[in-house]
C-alpha cells in the first residue's frame, strides 16, 4: 500500500462515533428480525459472532461487512451491539473469478455517506487496476438491497434461459439457435445465457430465497417464480433422463459451474436426488472428493471405471474426457 493509502487506512481506524459525521443508529422497522424467522432467510449468526469478537478487542474499530445480509441487518446490528462502527460494503465477486473481479470491480458500493465511507471507497479503488470505477454511496439498507436484487436478477437470467432450453428440448428445437437469435438484441445481450441444470453455489440460491422471505406482505410473483423455476428445472432434467429407462446413472462432477471447486447446493445434486427417488442407482465421479461416499452415493475415483459401468452419464458441461462415451452423456 502506498503512503496515501496508509494514511487513509489510519483515518478509517480513527473514525469513531465521537468524531464521525455519521448519526447514531435510529429505530426503524426491523426487516432483519422479521425475515430471520421466514423460510429461506439467511442465518447471520457467524457475522454477529465476528462483530462481537472485534468489539471485545477494539470497540472503536470500523467493521466493514462484506457478507451478503438481509435488508436491515446493519442498522439492526448497530442497535443490538450498541455501536455505530459498522459499515456495509457488498462485494460482487464471481466464483472462480474472485481475484480478477477484485482487481477489476464493476462498481464499488458503500452503504454509508460519510468521510469514512469515502476513505473505504478510496482503499478499494487503490487496489483496482483502473480508477474509472463507478462508486455509489448509499444508505445501509439500500446497499443491502442492491446486493440481493443484483443476485436475484442473475438467477432470473439463468432461470429464463433454462426454461427456454426446456421448451426447445421438449419440442425438438435447436436451443443454441434460439439463444443466439434472442441474445442478438443488444437490450438482452449474451451474458448469463448458457442453459444449465439450474443455478447453485454459495450465493444465488440463498439470496433469492432471502429476498423472497423479505417480500413478506408485499405483493410479488417474480421472485418466487425464480425460486420455483430452479426447482422445476431440476425435476425436468431428471424426467428427461428417466425417459432413457436407465438402471445406473453416473454423475460426472458435482461442481455447479466450470472453473469452480465448489459443489455446495449445486443444481446437479437436486437432479441426483430426483433420480434416487425413482430407484436409480447413482455413481459419482468428482476428482475433488477423497471420500468413498457423498450424501450416501458411492464415489468412483477411476474415470475409466466410472464411464464403463454407467447406462447414462449426467454432465452439466461436456468435456473432452467424455468424447469416447458421448452417446451415454446427457448434458
Amino acid at each position: 500500500m502506498n503512503p496515501s493509502g496508509t494514511y487513509r487506512l489510519q483515518k478509517l481506524r480513527q473514525t469513531t462515533i465521537g468524531n464521525s459525521p455519521v448519526s447514531p443508529p435510529q429505530r426503524r422497522p426491523d426487516l432483519n428480525q422479521r425475515a430471520s424467522t421466514e423460510p429461506g432467510a439467511t442465518h447471520t449468526a457467524s457475522v454477529d459472532a465476528v462483530i462481537q469478537s472485534v468489539l471485545a478487542i477494539q470497540p472503536n474499530a470500523v467493521i466493514v461487512i462484506r457478507s451478503t445480509v438481509p435488508v436491515g441487518f446493519t442498522e439492526n446490528a448497530k442497535t443490538r451491539w450498541g455501536t455505530n462502527q459498522l459499515v456495509f460494503c457488498p462485494e460482487f465477486l464471481r466464483e472462480g473469478q474472485a481475484l480478477h473481479d477484485t482487481l477489476n470491480p464493476s462498481r464499488i458500493v458503500v452503504g454509508e455517506r460519510s468521510e469514512r465511507a469515502q476513505i473505504l471507497a478510496g482503499l478499494l479503488l487503490e487496489g483496482a487496476r483502473s480508477q474509472e470505477v463507478p462508486v455509489l454511496f448509499t444508505n445501509a439498507r439500500e446497499a443491502e438491497s442492491i446486493k440481493l436484487f443484483a443476485n436475484a436478477y442473475l438467477a432470473m437470467r439463468v432461470a429464463y434461459f433454462n426454461e427456454l432450453d426446456s421448451f426447445a428440448e421438449t419440442h425438438g428445437l435447436n436451443t443454441r439457435q434460439i439463444v443466439e437469435g434472442v441474445c442478438a438484441d443488444p437490450r438482452i445481450g449474451v451474458h448469463y445465457s448458457n442453459p444449465s441444470f439450474g443455478y447453485g453455489g454459495y450465493c444465488l440460491p440463498k439470496d433469492t430465497q432471502q429476498l423472497q422471505a423479505q417480500f413478506d406482505g408485499i405483493p410479488q410473483h417474480l421472485i418466487s417464480a425464480i425460486v420455483r423455476s430452479n426447482v422445476a428445472r431440476q425435476h425436468f432434467i431428471a424426467e428427461r433422463i428417466m425417459q432413457r429407462d436407465p438402471r445406473r446413472v453416473g454423475i460426472f462432477r458435482l461442481i455447479h459451474k466450470q472453473g469452480s471447486g465448489n459443489f455446495r447446493t449445486s443444481s446437479i445434486q437436486g437432479v441426483t436426488m430426483h433420480l434416487q427417488d425413482r430407484g436409480v442407482e447413482i455413481l459419482v465421479y468428482e476428482p475433488n472428493l477423497n471420500a468413498a461416499e457423498f450424501l450416501h452415493f458411492r464415489v468412483e475415483h477411476d474415470l475409466d471405471t466410472f464411464k464403463r459401468c454407467r447406462d447414462v452419464i449426467l454432465a452439466n458441461r461436456i468435456t473432452d474426457v467424455l468424447n469416447d462415451v458421448v452417446h451415454k452423456v446427457y448434458t
